[in-house]
């Protein structure tokens, strides 16, 4: 059974969907005979229920397809633009044509899902997938988990990878897809809602949230599965969600590979593991070092990823599915230990080379997480003229009182000197955006800026 037969068996659409979906298809067919092409589309819908009106319509009638974030600013949008060349804007419930020109190659673009990434490092591009590889990350969480049908409990956007991914996961297992705010979360609006067979996905900021309630603690603890993903989780969170026995599914995974791809399973969690867990059915995963030659456990080295979820490529002009890529080389160093379980070292592009030492982030900021002093914390590197780089700290500190010297004073025998921060800059925020990823540039402009004050 297919993905529009999914659909219909299943009656996923309302009558108010079904209205935005009919006036949709027939303004697409419209254009499409016109133009004799297919539009590439964008779609831009905070509300769930256009949103997927939209974006049933599109892959219905086989157009190109660009899931876009409604709060991008002008900029982002200039890149959008820019890069797509849209036909069609579906955005509140309407349709807008633009005056580009038809695609030239509009049939090789047809069943293309374009969904975004890199919005948080300043450059936007679209990692292309099809309802085939969507299906195969539905695929290999069921086979992962064994269970028939996935009831997923949202409260992620759905034009990110992370939201998306739960409304298929329950489309094609047949299973519930329950989706609300995350505001109405903390409400409390749903705590008489028995999760028992639901998944729910969360990113550590909201995981963090919700454990400082504890009426919603115990609600988190009913569910079936807790998955955490889209940043890394610091000790301290990990070690309280076990004391209140959540059921966490830590992930590794990303937009290129549609979502998970490495989870550890619950009970591992609840017994002390703080791995990403094991790989997925229908992914493979090597660690090489530079050469690409595979390392042995306990050693680090670069993730290269075969997955049958894996993305065809990034978009651009003139974008040819038949090229689509094999493998996948992201810009994390992991390695594995000695039962296959996958840890995750840090970043390639974070790591700070301070008088001739490796320091990765993660790292420093989990013993600085650790003085229980800090709310948030980003390690960057520093250009120096003496020792190279030098490690700066950004932090919010947990109350007003906390002082540089209980800081440093925490931090001793708890890390090799050279990975101590050189520099600490205090904020009362850190720039994150919904999936709780840290923008890294922005960070890096301030303390750019810090540096000339």
């Amino acid at each position: 059974m297919d993905f529009i037969d999914k659909i219909k068996s299943q009656n996923q659409v309302n009558l108010d969907q079904k209205e935005f979906l009919t006036n949709y298809l027939q303004e697409i067919n419209h254009w499409q005979k016109s133009n004799k092409s297919y539009p590439k589309i964008l779609i831009s819908e905070s509300e769930p229920l256009l949103f997927l009106s939209a974006f049933v319509a599109a892959v219905t009638v086989k157009c190109p397809v660009f899931l876009c974030n409604p709060q991008w600013g002008k900029e982002e949008w200039k890149q959008v633009y820019e890069l797509v060349k849209p036909n069609l804007l579906i955005s509140q419930g309407r349709i807008l044509e633009y005056k580009n020109p038809s695609p030239k190659t509009h049939e090789l673009l047809q069943n293309l899902i374009m969904v975004p990434t890199g919005g948080t490092s300043g450059n936007i591009k679209f990692a292309v997938h099809t309802l085939d590889t969507l299906t195969a990350s539905v695929i290999g969480v069921q086979q992962y988990f064994q269970t028939p049908a996935i009831h997923s409990f949202c409260t992620l956007p759905l034009y990110h990878v992370s939201g998306l991914m739960q409304w298929m996961r329950s489309l094609l297992t047949d299973g519930q897809f329950m989706i609300t705010s995350f505001k109405s979360v903390e409400a409390e609006d749903w705590i008489n809602f028995n999760p028992h067979d639901c998944f729910i996905s969360l990113v550590p900021t909201q995981l963090y949230r919700l454990l400082q309630q504890p009426s919603l603690t115990n609600w988190l603890s009913q569910f079936q599965i807790v998955l955490l993903g889209g940043a890394p989780p610091w000790l301290e969170l990990l070690e309280q969600s076990r004391l209140a026995q959540i059921p966490l599914a830590l992930t590794y995974g990303m937009t290129e590979t549609a979502s998970q791809i490495v989870t550890l399973k619950p009970p591992d969690f609840l017994r002390g593991n703080n791995s990403c867990g094991k790989v997925l059915p229908h992914a493979k995963i090597k660690i090489q070092d530079q050469n690409g030659g595979e390392l042995k456990p306990n050693q680090p080295g670069l993730i290269t990823i075969e997955a049958d979820s894996l993305m065809l490529g990034y978009y651009h002009d003139n974008f040819d599915p038949q090229r689509r890529i094999n493998s996948f080389i992201p810009d994390d160093l992991g390695c594995w230990d000695e039962q296959g379980y996958l840890t995750l070292v840090g970043r390639q592009s974070n790591k700070i080379i301070t008088g001739g030492e490796n320091v990765f982030p993660a790292e420093v900021e989990a013993v600085i997480r650790s003085t229980g002093l800090v709310q948030d914390i980003c390690v960057i590197g520093k250009p120096d003229e003496y020792w190279g780089e030098i490690v700066v700290a950004v932090y919010v500190p947990s109350f007003k009182q906390v002082s540089l010297v209980e800081l440093k004073q925490a931090m001793i025998g708890k890390l090799s000197k050279f990975k101590h921060p050189k520099l600490w800059i205090s904020l009362e925020q850190l720039p994150r955006n919904s999936q709780g990823k840290l923008n890294q540039k922005l960070i890096q402009e301030f303390v750019r800026d810090y540096q000339d004050q």
